[in-house]
């Protein structure tokens, strides 16, 4: 990625990421290369690399992810979220915290308002409160941790059961 890569540019590449994660994670025999073939070549070259990177990466390393978010998250396994949600957890997960093109509050942000776009009413809620969680629990010494902590909301009653009763499942779950 080029140092002068628009925020507009990186919100697109993102809203493909989840719209390609999305994609993979219901069609079970989809590939990655597959699921690209649904958006056009139109698109800016830095938007697809920067998508490609972020799909192949989040989908490469799902289960890792969706370990850490079983350790960190009371009542909802992976599996169980909603499908959106599942996607915009992954997604900032990996670009934050595996790959680390991204501090964790601007990862966080983009990955709630992206829920909120695509998910249910509870989604930008629920995935702020995983999010929050996940980076709360991390050790103290990771690199960034510092600077990003001072934009993590306080944990709420509806972070520690995560999402508890309220948040819908997915029909496909």
């Amino acid at each position: 990625m080029t140092r002068g890569f628009l925020p507009q540019k990186r919100h697109r590449a993102r809203e493909m990421a989840l719209q390609l994660l999305y994609a993979l994670d219901l069609r079970k025999k989809q590939t990655p290369d597959q699921a690209f073939e649904l958006f056009s070549a139109d698109e800016d070259a830095e938007v697809l690399e920067y998508a490609r990177v972020m799909t192949y990466g989040a989908w490469e390393r799902r289960m890792e992810i969706d370990n850490l978010i079983r350790e960190h998250v009371v009542g909802w396994r992976p599996e169980r979220m909603v499908a959106v949600d599942r996607a915009a957890l992954r997604m900032c997960i990996f670009e934050s915290l595996f790959a680390k093109t991204t501090p964790v509050a601007v990862a966080i942000s983009e990955a709630v308002e992206l829920a909120k776009t695509f998910g249910t009413e509870e989604s930008g809620k629920f995935v702020n409160g995983v999010l929050g969680r996940i980076v709360r629990n991390l050790p103290p010494d990771m690199p960034g941790k510092e600077a990003d902590e001072a934009s993590i909301p306080e944990e709420t009653e509806d972070d520690k059961t995560a999402g508890g009763g309220s948040h819908a499942e997915d029909a496909d779950g």
